[in-house]
C-alpha cells in the first residue's frame, strides 16, 4: 500500500520572504532615485550653508550674517543664503571657480524661469551650479552682482583682519604699559629694554649685564634683576613666554666651551630657562625657549656698539589674542 504523502508546511515557503525583501531594497532604491531627481534648489542651499556654519569657528555651529539671522540647529533665515555659500566656496569638490549670479528679483532661487531668476542644476563632476538667465543684470563695467558681492567680501576680509590686528595691538599695548610700570617700581627699567608688537611684548635684556664673554653661566651681578623679571612674568603665567639666545657674528676663539654662536645662543636661552624654573613658579608646559646665534642681528655687526646691542637675551610675553598664546 503506497505510503502517504504528508501534508506541506504552513506558510509561505523559505525563499519568497527573501525574495520579498530584495523586492522591498529594490523599490526604496527606486524612490530614493526618483526623490534626488528633483532636488529644491533653496533647501538644498540652506542645508549646504547649515552645514558650512555647524563647522565654522563659531560656538555651538551658529553664525551671524550682515544682519541676517543665525544659521543653527536647522534654522536658516538668511536673505540671500546662495550668495555666501558660493563666497565660502561650498561645493562638492572643494573646486571654487564656478561663477554663480546673484539675481535682483524678488521670487525665490527655486524658481526655473522667468527675468531676473536662476535655476540649480548638478553637473557632471557632482557641482553645484547656477545657470543664468540671459536677462541677468550686470553693472556699467560689465561686471555680475556676484563679481561684485565677492569684492564686497574680500573686503569684508581685509577690515575685519585689520580690526582683529588693532584689537591685538591694543591688547599689548595695555600690556606693555603694566609692565613698564612693574619695571620702574622695581628700579631696573634702565637693564630691561620694552617694546610690543601685536602678539606679543618684549623684554630685551644685553648679553653683557647676564653673561662673561663666551660663557652661559648667569653672572651674580644679574641674578637681582631676573628675580624681579621673574616676578613680572609669574602676572603672566597663564599665557605662553618664549625666551631667545642671540650673538653677534665674531667666531668662537679656540679653547671655549662653546664650538660655535649657535650653540652659545642655546645655552644662554638655557640658562635663563633654567632660572624661571627654579626661582617662580612659571609652568615649565607655557615656556619656550631657543637659540638664533647670529642671524638675527638687531645692529651693525661692523661696530663695538652695534655687536654689543646683538649680544641679548629677548623674553616674549604673548598677550591673549595671540595665536601662540
Amino acid at each position: 500500500m503506497a505510503k502517504k504523502e504528508p501534508p506541506p508546511p504552513k506558510g509561505s515557503p523559505a525563499w519568497m520572504a527573501t525574495f520579498g525583501d530584495l523586492m522591498n531594497l529594490l523599490l526604496c532604491f527606486f524612490v530614493l532615485l526618483y526623490a534626488m531627481s528633483s532636488v529644491d534648489a533653496a533647501k538644498f542651499e540652506e542645508i549646504a550653508a547649515s552645514f558650512s556654519s555647524a563647522f565654522g569657528i563659531f560656538k555651538g555651529g551658529e553664525m551671524s550674517i550682515g544682519e541676517g539671522a543665525l544659521v543653527g540647529d536647522g534654522i536658516s533665515q538668511l536673505s540671500q543664503v546662495s550668495s555666501y555659500v558660493t563666497s565660502m566656496g561650498v561645493s562638492q569638490n572643494g573646486s571654487t571657480t564656478t561663477e554663480v549670479t546673484t539675481t535682483t528679483g524678488n521670487k525665490d532661487s527655486e524658481s526655473t524661469g522667468g527675468e531676473g531668476e536662476s535655476a540649480t542644476e548638478y553637473t557632471e563632476s557632482g557641482n553645484v551650479s547656477d545657470i543664468s538667465s540671459d536677462n541677468t543684470e550686470s553693472g556699467s563695467d560689465g561686471t555680475t552682482s556676484t563679481q561684485q558681492s565677492s569684492s564686497v567680501s574680500n573686503a569684508s576680509a581685509e577690515e575685519l583682519m585689520e580690526a582683529l590686528e588693532e584689537e591685538q595691538l591694543g591688547e599689548s599695548e595695555n600690556m606693555a604699559e603694566q609692565i613698564a610700570e612693574a619695571l620702574n617700581e622695581a628700579e631696573i627699567e634702565q637693564d630691561v629694554e620694552l617694546n610690543f608688537t601685536s602678539q606679543y611684548v618684549q623684554l630685551t635684556i644685553q648679553g653683557a649685564i647676564l653673561f662673561d664673554s663666551g660663557y652661559a653661566d648667569i653672572r651674580s651681578e644679574a641674578i637681582p634683576i631676573l628675580e624681579k623679571v621673574g616676578a613680572i612674568l609669574e602676572r603672566y603665567a597663564g599665557g605662553t613666554i618664549e625666551i631667545e639666545g642671540h650673538t653677534d657674528n665674531v667666531p668662537m676663539s679656540s679653547g671655549k666651551k662653546y664650538a660655535n654662536n649657535d650653540e652659545l645662543s642655546d645655552a644662554r636661552a638655557l640658562s635663563v630657562f633654567y632660572f624661571m624654573i627654579e626661582n617662580t613658579t612659571l609652568d615649565p608646559a607655557n615656556i619656550k625657549h631657543s637659540g638664533r646665534g647670529e642671524y638675527s642681528p638687531v645692529a651693525d655687526n661692523s661696530t663695538p656698539e652695534g655687536r654689543a646691542k646683538n649680544r641679548r637675551v629677548e623674553i616674549r610675553i604673548y598677550n591673549p589674542l595671540s595665536s601662540q598664546y
